[in-house]
């Protein structure tokens, strides 16, 4: 009788697996998640061990991933929209202060402009058009140079603005350009035995992420049996000829939260506001919770299976009931 995960076996890795085949150096990666919600750590603290350099990085609105790669030293440039860890960092902390001190090359758009970008990559067209943005500093401002600009992987204007050729008054039209990461990298809650993504809850720009990109990385939770994911179609994301890497990884997220499974862990979240703000402290952060652990399962070992209890989600609710959040 055939292997249940037959069909996905030579997708099948270990995060270092992952990142070592298809992460490059200078690649421009797209992540998946929202703020604290689904980062894929896992995946991402690897990045960090492996010591990928120069990425060019492009995310709808990201947070811990966001800001650990960054502090890490693996982001040369980065397009987005927002970069925050809810109340423990509205803005990312390594994030702003790699902006502020120009370690970093820096686009900023709307989420709905990001969005976009991204839906334009996965529909396989150049550009998309909106009125988003008409008016505000968003068309105003630009961060990347004229020299960034001749780069391969980015587009040689931030946006364009023309007429509305279907509209006889004046109708401006805002002309953004698409969004094609060479991998993009994502959580999710479940991967059927044919390699069908399943992401509970919102799956903010994720889809769009993967549709545009050329390597699509997914972590996740658990493995569901081929009747089983089928059961439900309609909860489906992702076709498992779209996914080239398959990583399981139970609480992938952490210190995330993955809907239906783990909240966020506000113990972690608190630890890294006090060491992000500071240089030493950081590097000694990095050091202990990255470098010094040889894989994802001793970082989870680290965590404690008493914290990890503290944060798993009820059944009904899909978050953590009573969580001390402070």
């Amino acid at each position: 009788m055939d292997h249940p995960f037959s069909e996905i076996a030579d997708k099948l890795m270990t995060p270092e697996a992952a990142v070592r085949k298809f992460i490059k150096n200078g690649c421009q990666l797209a992540i998946g998640g929202f703020t604290v919600t689904r980062n894929p750590m896992a995946l991402i603290y690897e990045i960090v061990r492996q010591k990928i350099r120069d990425l060019h990085l492009v995310c709808h609105s990201n947070g811990q991933g966001l800001d650990v790669l960054i502090g890490a030293g693996c982001v040369q440039r980065l397009e987005i929209a927002y970069g925050g860890n809810g109340r423990y960092a509205p803005t990312c902390i390594r994030f702003k202060k790699a902006i502020e001190q120009g370690q970093i090359e820096f686009e900023d758009y709307s989420n709905f402009q990001m969005s976009l970008r991204f839906l334009a990559g996965s529909l396989g067209i150049p550009f998309i058009p909106t009125q988003s943005g008409l008016g505000s500093d968003l068309l105003r401002c630009e961060g990347f140079s004229k020299a960034t600009r001749q780069e391969p992987k980015v587009a040689n204007k931030k946006y364009s603005i023309t007429q509305n050729p279907f509209c006889a008054e004046q109708d401006p039209v805002v002309l953004l350009p698409a969004l094609t990461p060479d991998v993009t990298l994502l959580h999710a809650q479940y991967v059927g035995a044919d390699g069908t993504v399943r992401i509970k809850g919102l799956n903010f720009a994720d889809l769009e992420q993967a549709k545009a990109a050329d390597i699509v990385i997914v972590s996740c939770e658990e493995f569901m049996p081929r009747d089983e994911i089928r059961r439900d179609p309609d909860q489906n994301c992702l076709p498992g000829f779209m996914v080239d890497a398959i990583v399981p990884a139970p609480h992938g997220a952490h210190p995330t939260a993955c809907y239906g499974f783990y909240d966020y862990d506000p113990k972690h979240l608190n630890l890294y506001k006090k060491t992000a703000a500071d240089d030493g402290l950081f590097a000694g952060y990095l050091q202990e919770w990255v470098y010094g652990v040889g894989s994802y399962s001793q970082y989870l070992e680290k965590v404690g299976a008493d914290q990890l209890a503290k944060i798993k989600a009820d059944p009904v609710l899909g978050y953590a009931k009573g969580l001390d959040r402070r």
